[in-house]
Parts: C-alpha cells; sequence; structure tokens
C-alpha cells in the first residue's frame, strides 16, 4: 500500500488523504481505472468513482476514451509553475550578482502569494552593515517595495477582493492609502519601502518580467535606511531598471 513521504499530521481527513494518494499514485503511471483506485485505497468502487470525479470537476485528472483516468489539465499547470520558478531563480541569480557587484546592496527576487509576498532569491550585498537574504521568507505584499509593485499589476476588481475591509494593519492604515500609493507605483514604474517591513530598512523594487512578458516577480535592492539616501535611491534605481531589462531579455 502507497504510505506518504513524511509523518502523517495528527487528526488526517481520510477523503483528502485517498484523493491525495491518488495524485501520488498518477505520478508514476500514465492511468488508472476506477476498479484500480478501489484496489490501491482499500474502498468501495463507488468511493473510487467519486474521488476521481471530485478531481476531475477541479481539472486534476481527466478521463479518456476508454474511461480510465489520467492527469489533467490543473495538475500540469501546478507542475509547470513550479518548474518555472526554479527555472526563473536559476535565471535571475546572475542578475541579482549582477547588482549586488555594482552596488554593494542586498538583492532580491520576490515573488507574490494572494495578499503576501515571499523572498525566493536573495544575494546578500558586500557592506559590513547590510540587509541579510531573507529567503523562504514571507511578508505582507503591501510592506515590502517588490509586493507593492505587484499589487500594482492588479486591475481594481483585484485588488478589493484580495483587500476587502477598509482598515488595515501595518504601515498603511487604510485601503485607500495603500491603493493611493499603487496608483503612485503605477505612475512611475516602481514601489519604495521605507521602514514598512522592518524598522531600520529602506528599498526599492519593480516588476521583474519574461522575454515573453510574464511577470515572473519583483527585483529588489535592500539597504540601511542610513545609507539609501535620495540620492542613493536614484542610483539604485537606474541600475535596477538596467539590470532588470538585461535580465528580461534572457529570462525564457
Amino acid at each position: 500500500m502507497l504510505q506518504p513521504s513524511a509523518a502523517q499530521p495528527a487528526h488526517p481527513i481520510s477523503s483528502v488523504e485517498n484523493a491525495l494518494r491518488l495524485l501520488v499514485i498518477l505520478r508514476d503511471r500514465e492511468e488508472i481505472r476506477v476498479s484500480e483506485a478501489s484496489a490501491e485505497l482499500g474502498v468501495a468502487r463507488s468511493t473510487a468513482h467519486r474521488l476521481l470525479a471530485m478531481l476531475h470537476s477541479y481539472g486534476l485528472v481527466e478521463q479518456g476514451q476508454n474511461r480510465a483516468y489520467r492527469v489533467g489539465p490543473v495538475l500540469a499547470e501546478i507542475g509547470l509553475s513550479a518548474l518555472r520558478q526554479v527555472d526563473v531563480r536559476a535565471h535571475i541569480r546572475p542578475f541579482l550578482e549582477k547588482l549586488v557587484a555594482e552596488l554593494g546592496e542586498t538583492a532580491h527576487l520576490i515573488v507574490r502569494e494572494g495578499i503576501n509576498c515571499r523572498f525566493a532569491e536573495s544575494v546578500e550585498g558586500t557592506h559590513a552593515l547590510r540587509t541579510t537574504a531573507r529567503v523562504g521568507i514571507a511578508y505582507p505584499a503591501h510592506a515590502t517595495s517588490g509586493g507593492k509593485a505587484l499589487l500594482a499589476e492588479l486591475d481594481e476588481k483585484e485588488l478589493l477582493e484580495l483587500y476587502p475591509a477598509e482598515v488595515l494593519d501595518g504601515y498603511y492604515k487604510s485601503r485607500t492609502a495603500l491603493f493611493r500609493e499603487l496608483d503612485e507605483v503605477r505612475h512611475v514604474g516602481y514601489a519604495r519601502n521605507r521602514g514598512e517591513s522592518e524598522a531600520g530598512i529602506a528599498a526599492v523594487g519593480l516588476v521583474q518580467r519574461t522575454s515573453s512578458g510574464r511577470i515572473a516577480g519583483a527585483l529588489a535592492v535592500s539597504a540601511p535606511e542610513t545609507r539609501m539616501t535620495e540620492e542613493r535611491h536614484i542610483e539604485v534605481l537606474e541600475v535596477l531598471r538596467r539590470v532588470s531589462a538585461e535580465a528580461q531579455r534572457r529570462i525564457p
């Protein structure tokens, strides 16, 4: 019987577990029939049929002419999305290193996850006093320069779905104030963070696109606020824009 690769949760939900086991089974074979799913899971045929029908309704599996089930388009898209993230990180790192070489400040690739953003890749700066790498760490998107740059790509309907309430926590106390800031980001083409994610840290970020125009995330440069003067901010932005344009030509 197929077993999960990690420790099971304290209170597993059997139907969810069986659905996930079906997806793992399809990782290793081209297709599965209801009778085979029933035997693999140790459940009645009717239960196996309901599980496959549920996965089919979400596009995770599809049914061929022989009535067997195989990997569906949504599951394939999830896999491709994961591969793209790996590819983007591999392609973007040389450009993060280039930013660090030219500016001496820490550079990041940031991706949005709903109302949050996550640091997908970082290269630390060369100054003794510097911001650190934050790979894997998530912040509210509206609290970082890269996150705000990505939020500014959304239309009003999408933003209202992410921020249904007028009152916000953190630096922006209201949705109106945040949306006003995002309008400014759209106007100038980049975003700034002035101690909004962490006290004493400033950053400049802009959207990073691939050669096909797809949004790969946001490129950001962060530094101690004491070093990110207005003059320095202009210098950082110029280098950031140039390196981002070069990266866009190279990222598939």
